[in-house]
């Protein structure tokens, strides 16, 4: 891979950004997904540019009205985890590692975007009748759209790096730069079939529904 010059690499890692969340833009299940197979990288293809490790600054959720009243109705008091923050009305998860590569988006390898964005050591809680559940260290996969997580419960591991929510990127704005951040804002956040499955045998109801609007997306990461 060829040495960037410090600005240039701000800007490709942007971009490479802009790229990755564009991919959040279908379900898993229509084809936003691959298999190992076609995941993996030809020999000869090599990525148009790498981002081999990332930095800060967070993931931010502002939850939608929609899913705090159907807490409310369920009787789920939720909390933050670990280094998560609850600040006006939007969940903030720090961003403690990860990696992107992009291939070119004409060639036949897909996802032409493959990588992790982790979230190590934060999550949330939802705790009703004594029994509490807590959704930590999330991993985004931005070429399958998917939002992977743990599961416990009552401080007993449930499940590890599990389907929890997809992520859709019809909505996501232009991107926009803050100094040396570059922030990505409008992907939506929704319960998976799992999550909605686990939660409603935990709670005992059947009121959590699959694709439920959790809230929208705001990542922020280091850029230059």
């Amino acid at each position: 891979m060829r040495k960037f010059h410090k600005a240039t690499v701000g800007i490709i890692t942007a971009g490479l950004l802009v790229a990755g969340l564009a991919a959040c833009s279908s379900p898993a299940s229509t084809g936003a997904s691959s298999d190992t197979k076609a995941s993996s990288a030809p020999a000869m293809q090599k990525p148009l540019a790498s981002i081999p490790a990332l930095t800060g600054v967070d993931t931010a959720v502002l939850l939608d009205a929609g899913f705090a009243a159907a807490l409310t109705s369920l009787g789920l008091t939720p909390g933050t985890v670990g280094t998560a923050t609850l600040t006006d009305g939007s969940l903030h998860f720090p961003i403690t590692g990860g990696n992107v590569d992009y291939y070119d988006p004409a060639m036949k390898l897909r996802p032409y975007v493959q990588g992790t964005i982790k979230h190590e050591g934060s999550g949330f809680s939802l705790t009703a009748s004594g029994t509490k559940v807590e959704l930590t260290n999330f991993t985004i996969d931005p070429g399958k759209s998917i939002l992977y997580g743990d599961v416990s419960v009552n401080g007993t591991s449930a499940a590890t790096q599990v389907d929890l929510f997809n992520l859709y990127g019809g909505t996501l704005k232009p991107l926009q730069m803050d100094g040396n951040n570059a922030i990505l804002e409008g992907t939506t956040v929704h319960i998976s079939a799992d999550a909605a499955g686990l939660l409603n045998k935990t709670f005992k109801t059947e009121a959590v529904k699959s694709q439920l609007l959790v809230g929208i997306a705001k990542i922020t990461v280091i850029a230059k």
